[in-house]
């Protein structure tokens, strides 16, 4: 996510919590998703769940763009 912000992402993990919060989080609902999408005893039956941790996942992915764009454009 992000490769060309990577030393941007790395700078704001450390200095900035509420970043690292939101980036944390995102990284561990695209692990949730996959292992869910993956299982397909637990898919089928998860498919709401999936669609909810997914929505909320591109929230943070949108946050997380909006926060790096204003910290590369200062």
């Amino acid at each position: 996510m992000f490769h060309e912000h990577r030393d941007l992402i790395s700078d704001l993990k450390q200095s900035d919590a509420h970043f690292a919060k939101l980036f944390d989080e995102h990284n561990e609902l695209d692990n949730e998703i996959d292992k869910l999408e993956n299982d397909v005893v637990k898919h089928a039956s998860r498919d709401e769940e999936i669609e909810v941790k997914k929505r909320r996942k591109l929230q943070l992915k949108d946050e997380i763009y909006r926060i790096l764009e204003s910290h590369k454009a200062s």
